[in-house]
């Protein structure tokens, strides 16, 4: 009886099943669209974000102070040839900032954002050899030396000639290297094949010592056996840090939530405070310029660097163009062609949002 009782009550509930699945099949398809789901404003939602309060505050700050008692272990790492490697969950780049500021003070450190949109490997790797070449000018040099070679502007020069100075044997007898901290290896602006196989390049000279921070979870898919174990030489790190990430989460916009002229400017606010002042004076005269002339197509190059040149903010083209290519990288000036055939730079943003960026420099 029971056995009977048991398999009236399956036969039912296979029944129910594909009635259920019968009748989905023959109801009618929604007609709402996904453009019809009223969004939030970004900037409403970021500040609501910002409003969520800390927990366990206490721990974090124990867990920090715990890394912060490794830094001479990294310190030693990179000496004897190895690449740091951190990883776990949180934002990572103010633990790195603190271990460059602290820890690496008797070397020279270049930062890369890889959180950003795009990135100009090439620029950084001239930073890297023209700081490398003000560490070795007191060191004697021969009259055929690679040395004087070394003399001529490293931007005019290729990658693969920028790599063989960085692994050169320069000064053997000293302990010479620079280092390179990179937010996010595993960014947007370097998760392509070549930007990591360039990377890598560097990151194998002999006179580079790589510090890097990676969030995804399938960053080391981007490198090959040679990559992690010769190249980068990784030496890995787990260092959860439970940090929110609210500069890196700056550059992409929430799913939640649509653009705004007062997020632009936020946005635009925000990088530019990573910039040099000279850098910030330099991007003030080009928005001053486009509110001044709101008709014309842009600015030229030659006009700004003579704006730039009279109130002493750069001495040659090339430091305009260095500040240009760090705005361009981070998406705030663009270039057009002019109806004459000149290059023009023009900020990407309204008169509203631009006066506003304008005010805050300002304070």
């Amino acid at each position: 009886m029971e056995d009977h009782d048991i398999d009236e009550d399956e036969f039912e509930f296979s029944r129910n099943y594909f009635l259920a699945k019968e009748s989905g099949k023959s109801g009618k398809k929604s007609a709402r669209k996904l453009s019809e789901i009223d969004l939030v404003d970004e900037q409403d939602l970021r500040a609501e974000l910002s409003n969520i309060e800390p927990k366990h505050e206490k721990e974090i700050a124990s867990l920090i102070n715990s890394y912060k008692s490794l830094y001479h272990e990294w310190v030693f790492q990179l000496r004897y040839g190895f690449g740091l490697l951190l990883y776990g969950f949180g934002s990572k780049k103010t633990l790195l900032e603190d271990f460059a500021s602290t820890a690496l003070t008797e070397y020279s450190v270049i930062v890369v954002n890889g959180y950003l949109q795009s990135i100009n490997l090439k620029q950084v790797a001239t930073a890297m050899a023209e700081v490398l070449w003000d560490q070795l000018k007191p060191q004697p040099m021969s009259a055929s030396g690679g040395l004087l070679k070394s003399q001529q502007p490293f931007n005019s020069r290729s990658i693969d000639d920028l790599i063989a100075f960085l692994d050169g044997t320069h000064a053997p007898e000293k302990e010479c290297f620079v280092c390179l901290v990179i937010h996010n290896i595993d960014g947007p602006g370097l998760r392509d094949s070549d930007s990591q196989h360039l990377l890598a390049r560097i990151a194998a000279c002999s006179h580079v010592r790589v510090v890097a921070s990676i969030d995804h979870v399938n960053a080391p898919l981007l490198w090959d056996k040679k990559m992690v174990h010769v190249q980068f030489n990784w030496w890995w790190h787990h260092v959860p840090t439970f940090a929110p990430y609210q500069v890196e989460g700056v550059f992409h916009p929430l799913i939640l939530a649509h653009g705004s002229a007062s997020q632009s400017v936020k946005t635009a606010i925000i990088v530019l405070q990573s910039l040099t002042p000279n850098a910030q004076s330099v991007f003030k005269v080009l928005a001053e310029h486009q509110l001044a002339h709101p008709d014309e197509e842009g600015m030229p190059i030659d006009t700004l660097f003579t704006s730039c040149r009279e109130r002493f903010l750069v001495s040659s083209l090339v430091t305009l163009n260095s500040h240009l290519t760090e705005f361009k990288d981070h998406e705030l000036v663009k270039t057009r062609r002019h109806s004459n055939g000149q290059d023009c730079l023009y900020i990407p943003l309204s008169k509203d949002a631009l006066e506003k960026l304008v005010q805050e420099i300002n304070q």
